[in-house]
C-alpha cells in the first residue's frame, strides 16, 4: 500500500437523481421511485469498515431529510460528512438566490442531524464552472471552508480546464478563501484525462485506473477518488433513456464493488479534510466533531491542463 494518503469520497445520492437520467425522471417523480440509497450506502460502509478506512460522504440534503439515521451511522463510523447540496440541480442552471437557499437548507439539515458544523461542499455533477463561479462566493457566505467541485477538464456538463490540478487555496470574487481539492486528472500528451472515479472508473480497465492514480502519487501528490452508492448496485431499475445516458449510468455496474475493493487494498485513503490539512491548505485543527477548520496557507504546485480527449466526452 502506498504511503501517500488520498481522499476517498462518496457522493450520497440515489440512482434516479443523477443528471444522466434526468430525461426519464422528473423532480416530481422522486417520491414515487424505489429508494435504494440507504442500503447501498450501508454496503459501502461495511466495505470501508473491512479495510479500516475513513472517507468523506458528500450527502444530499434531500436524502438526509429522509434518512437521518443513515447520516448518523456514517458519522458514528468515523467518516466525514459534507454537503452535496439539497436537490442535485446543476448550479449553472440555478439563479444565485435559489442556489443560496438550497445550499443553506442542505447545510442546516446536516448540522441539525449531527449537532456539529459541516464545512465541506461538492456541487452536483461538479457544476461549478467559469459560468457559475459566483457559487464560490455563496459557499463562503454560508460558512464553508473547503470545496471539491472543480474538475480541470473539458466536458459537456462540467469543467474548468484552466484550474490547477492539485489542492490549492482559492480566493473568490468577493474575497472569501476556500481550500479546493479539484477532481483528479492525468496528463497525457496533448490532453488531460479525467481519472477521479465514477463513470471513468467503470469505463477504464482496472489496471489503467490503478496505474493512472498511482502516477499521481508517484509525482508526490494525493488524488481524490469519488464513487456513488448506486454504482455498487447492479440490481437497480433500468430506466428508458437515450443510449449515451444509458452508457454513462449503467456501464460496468457489476464490477464496480470488486474494483473498489482492489483499490482499497492498493492505496491509502482518508477523509478530504485530513488530506487538505496534510497538504497545508486547511488549518490543522480539531476533527469535524470538535470545530470547523479554517483555510491557512498558500497555493501548492499549480499545474494547469491544456486540452481534453474528445473520446471521453461520453462520460
Amino acid at each position: 500500500m502506498d504511503s501517500i494518503r488520498n481522499a476517498l469520497t462518496i457522493d450520497v445520492e440515489d440512482y434516479f437523481q443523477v443528471a444522466a437520467l434526468a430525461e426519464a425522471v422528473r423532480r416530481d417523480d422522486w417520491e414515487s421511485m424505489e429508494y435504494r440509497v440507504e442500503a447501498n450506502t450501508d454496503r459501502l460502509l461495511a466495505l470501508l469498515d473491512r479495510f479500516d478506512t475513513h472517507a468523506t460522504f458528500f450527502t444530499l440534503g434531500w436524502v438526509a431529510e429522509r434518512s437521518p439515521e443513515l447520516v448518523r451511522r456514517i458519522r458514528a463510523a468515523g467518516h466525514e460528512v459534507a454537503s452535496h447540496g439539497y436537490s442535485h440541480q446543476l448550479i449553472y442552471n440555478q439563479a444565485p438566490d435559489v442556489f443560496r437557499e438550497e445550499t443553506h437548507r442542505a447545510k442546516a439539515i446536516l448540522e441539525d442531524i449531527l449537532g456539529e458544523p459541516v464545512t465541506g461542499y461538492r456541487a452536483a455533477s461538479y457544476s461549478i464552472t467559469a459560468q457559475s463561479r459566483w457559487a464560490l462566493d455563496i459557499l463562503g457566505e454560508e460558512g464553508f471552508t473547503w470545496d471539491s467541485s472543480i474538475f480541470p477538464v473539458h466536458h459537456d456538463r462540467y469543467g474548468m480546464p484552466d484550474a490547477p490540478r492539485w489542492p490549492y487555496r482559492l480566493t473568490t470574487d468577493n474575497g472569501y478563501e476556500l481550500a479546493e481539492f479539484p477532481l483528479s486528472t492525468l496528463k497525457l500528451p496533448g490532453y488531460t484525462l479525467p481519472i477521479a472515479g465514477g463513470g471513468y472508473f467503470r469505463l477504464f480497465p482496472y489496471w489503467f485506473s490503478q496505474w493512472g492514480l498511482g502516477s499521481i502519487n508517484r509525482q508526490g501528490q494525493p488524488f481524490v477518488f469519488y464513487l456513488h452508492p448506486w454504482e455498487v448496485d447492479p440490481g437497480q431499475p433500468r430506466l428508458k433513456v437515450k443510449w449515451l445516458s444509458r452508457f454513462r449510468h449503467y456501464n460496468n455496474l457489476e464490477v464496480c464493488e470488486q474494483r473498489l475493493t482492489r483499490l482499497l487494498q492498493r492505496f491509502s485513503f482518508t477523509t478530504m479534510s485530513e488530506v487538505l490539512r496534510g497538504y497545508g491548505v486547511l488549518d490543522a485543527e480539531e476533527p469535524q466533531a470538535e470545530r470547523a477548520p479554517q483555510v491557512r496557507t498558500q497555493e501548492h504546485g499549480q499545474d494547469r491542463p491544456r486540452s481534453d480527449s474528445h473520446l471521453l466526452k461520453t462520460l
